[in-house]
């Protein structure tokens, strides 16, 4: 349930409201925008009569709220959620982030000439994966912890923050301390163990979408880690499983304006990942921008056909430059800075 405060109500004839919903036994999340205040209630809404609220004559309106996500939708909370990382501010209007960098941290000299290429290309973020989930016991799953000591060398190097997925909750405590941005994967969707933990944390969070999940589901996800405080939650559509063969994953474009209507958090696009295919990651990019996505994460790897891990949806370098400059000029038109 959402209660509406007419325009220039005062603070403490808000607060009144507040107290009498808080000894109905619902907690209340509060969004001051320029002209309305908006509380969101939390809990048993059965137990507010709309009409009761109403006769407070500082209330403009209530609504019932038929999403059984809260505190990511964007009745709750109107204005966009804006996570700030380094120089990147992750949906803030008109602004397109991209974060860039190889599926797998493979050695010091990979990963800090790949920072450097992405860096001067115009990446705000550097990704790199230290823990990785594989289908199969016998591919490659990453240097761990050594991982995220080059990750974090790459960093010193490049000035460039640091994003890397994690997947256990027993890791929290480190990826707290030396990670930038916190990505849970595909497959760590519904692990509701550790988003709960990660509700705890300070860091920003990339949250994947699942491999056959839904919208609402997704959200849920999120909702499980604003839920338990932490509201800096980036959302990450990076394809779903379809029964088309041809792409590794369909990419699904109409959730991105779907997903803005809903929620307030920022969304931004793999379309590394969606396509399996390096020569399909510049179209599905450009293809990102116009649909209105915040920004995208893209594979780069300095040595594509020797990489460790997914060299087939990698861009080498000079193809992310290209890339780049190209998503500069469509911006410019757009209006968007990249």
């Amino acid at each position: 349930m959402v209660v509406i405060m007419k325009p220039k109500t005062k603070h403490e004839d808000i607060e009144t409201v507040i107290s009498y919903v808080k000894d109905m036994g619902l907690d209340v999340m509060v969004n001051k925008g320029v002209n309305y205040t908006v509380l969101g209630l939390l809990g048993d809404t059965s137990r507010i009569d709309p009409d009761t609220l109403m006769l407070n004559v500082h209330v403009d309106r209530v609504m019932r709220i038929e999403e059984p996500f809260k505190k990511a939708s964007r009745k709750f909370h109107p204005a966009d959620t804006i996570v700030k990382v380094g120089s990147a501010e992750i949906g803030k209007k008109n602004t397109f982030t991209v974060i860039a960098g190889p599926c797998s941290v493979e050695n010091e000299a990979q990963i800090t000439e790949t920072a450097q290429d992405v860096k001067t290309s115009g990446a705000k973020i550097l990704r790199g994966g230290a823990f990785k989930p594989r289908t199969s016991p016998y591919s490659f799953q990453g240097l761990k912890l050594k991982g995220i000591e080059l990750l974090k060398k790459a960093k010193e190097a490049t000035g460039l923050p640091i994003i890397t997925e994690i997947m256990s909750p027993s890791l929290v405590e480190t990826f707290e301390r030396d990670v930038d941005i916190i990505q849970v994967g595909a497959r760590n969707m519904q692990n509701f163990d550790l988003l709960k933990e990660l509700g705890k944390c300070t860091k920003p969070i990339l949250l994947k979408r699942g491999l056959s999940s839904t919208i609402e589901e997704w959200l849920m996800s999120a909702e499980y880690i604003l839920a338990g405080g932490n509201q800096n939650v980036i959302l990450c559509e990076r394809g779903i499983r379809t029964f088309e063969t041809y792409t590794r994953n369909t990419l699904d474009l109409s959730a991105i304006p779907a997903v803005k209507k809903l929620s307030h958090l920022p969304v931004i696009v793999d379309p590394s990942h969606s396509a399996g295919m390096s020569w399909m990651v510049e179209p599905l990019s450009l293809a990102a921008m116009a649909v209105g996505a915040d920004g995208l994460i893209v594979e780069v790897h300095n040595c594509p056909e020797k990489a460790l891990c997914d060299g087939a949806q990698s861009l080498n370098p000079k193809q992310f430059d290209n890339m780049m400059k190209k998503l500069h000029t469509i911006g410019s038109n757009m209006g968007i800075t990249v």
